[in-house]
């Protein structure tokens, strides 16, 4: 390609003119020279023989030699190819033409209803919100999940996470909230899963519904680096609706994919393994991303649920325990309870929302504990009464219990298909719990 024209192209994309050199290439990390570069800023890699390109991440610099992570595969490339800075850096177009599609995490559409008009460009990374400028969380946030608005109430702002093992029903409940959720404004982050449950969730979960939502993808399938970025993407695309003043519905599944991606990233690039495998770099992430949701002073809020996939049930995971360490409630998903036919099977014995007691009424609060002490009390003499060793009138609080389990059960419970309104929910509550 004569200089001239290969001038024109760069500079029409707004690439640097001065270019480096790749001396090596693995299945993960590119390895360039040449070009004055700093951590984090954003490449072109292009091919002598092909013109084929790709983009990638400075990630490490070493003197003169830096280390790049692809976007994409990186099969064609090879040494000498050239290495362009792209000047824009690490910026997406966001807007209100987002609503209603599906995107990947440079806000390409894939669901092939034509481009995306979007001249506002945002940095995907952001710092969180400042401590002393995030707004009380004092009001409801409703999700049409009557066992959550009822026994675990969420606030505008907070974060929340979904544990729960594989086949338990996280998918499910992710589409009950999105469809239930009273929100102007909703995203959603499919971040390392299947590419066959991406229209799965849209058409079973979602009804094919996706007023006033946005979907980022970023499957297995893609580059870790597709994977980190997609989260950090989806949670910037929320940040301008927040900033508008709208109270925004963000909804990541899952974070443990997120953490495997920087996992990947982080061991091609020799940090030293911790517990089961993860580098110190999988931890510090968490916080960047999860710290982003919530209420602004001026601005509007954004709720979020990150999903967490736990190992053998196992909540001990260290990605499970360091993400309920920095979110404000947990809601756990029981096996047990999918064995038992109760849908969605929230644990609420095991599930708590930290700001809970400073949104709901006194009167609310008391049915709450209530039915927190009856449903313990069923769990812990199930087997005697079982077996029919209890004999009634022994305590009254389980007599009572007794008597109320189906109807407690039956407030549990909830079909995939309908969706329940906050007063609802606590009228019905309050009514169950009166002696």
């Amino acid at each position: 390609m004569p200089l001239k024209s290969l001038k024109e192209k760069i500079s029409n994309k707004k690439y640097s003119v001065t270019f480096g050199e790749v001396v090596k290439i693995n299945a993960t990390v590119i390895t360039a020279r040449s070009l004055k570069v700093s951590i984090s800023d954003i490449v072109k890699i292009v091919s002598n023989e092909t013109n084929q390109e790709t983009i990638g991440m400075v990630t490490e610099i070493d003197g003169t030699t830096f280390f790049i992570t692809p976007f994409s595969f990186v099969e064609g490339f090879c040494s000498g190819d050239r290495v362009f800075l792209d000047q824009t850096g690490l910026n997406i177009p966001v807007g209100a033409s987002l609503l209603g599609r599906v995107v990947d995490p440079f806000m390409r559409p894939i669901d092939g209803k034509g481009s995306v008009n979007s001249s506002k460009l945002s940095p995907i990374i952001k710092a969180p919100i400042a401590a002393m400028k995030r707004g009380m969380i004092n009001e409801v946030f409703s999700v049409g999940v009557k066992s959550i608005d009822g026994l675990l109430t969420c606030g505008k702002g907070q974060k929340l996470g979904i544990f729960a093992g594989s086949g338990v029903g996280k998918s499910t409940l992710m589409g009950m909230i999105v469809r239930g959720a009273v929100a102007p404004i909703k995203v959603v982050a499919l971040i390392g899963e299947r590419g066959r449950e991406v229209p799965e969730f849209i058409e079973k979960n979602l009804g094919g519904n996706l007023e006033n939502t946005v979907i980022v993808v970023a499957t297995s399938d893609d580059s870790p680096l597709m994977r980190k970025y997609g989260a950090f993407a989806a949670m910037s695309v929320a940040e301008f609706f927040k900033d508008q003043g709208l109270d925004v519905l963000f909804i990541m599944d899952s974070v443990t994919r997120f953490a495997m991606a920087q996992r990947e990233i982080g061991l091609a690039l020799g940090e030293p393994p911790t517990s089961k495998g993860y580098p110190p770099s999988s931890l510090t992430l968490l916080p960047q991303l999860m710290e982003r949701a919530g209420k602004e002073e001026g601005k509007g809020s954004i709720t979020a649920f990150f999903t967490v996939l736990i190992e053998g049930d196992d909540m001990s995971d260290p990605i499970a325990d360091q993400s309920r360490s920095i979110l404000d409630g947990h809601i756990v998903l029981s096996r047990e309870m999918t064995d038992f036919g109760i849908y969605p099977p929230v644990h609420i014995l095991n599930s708590a929302s930290r700001v809970m007691n400073d949104i709901i009424s006194a009167e609310h609060l008391k049915a709450v504990m209530k039915f927190r002490r009856l449903y313990t009390l069923l769990k812990e003499n199930e087997v005697l009464i079982r077996i029919g060793a209890y004999q009634k009138g022994s305590d009254p609080e389980l007599d009572e219990a007794m008597v109320k389990k189906g109807e407690m059960e039956q407030f549990l419970m909830q079909s995939a298909s309908s969706q329940s309104d906050f007063d609802g929910a606590v009228a019905t509550l309050l009514k169950l719990m009166s002696s």
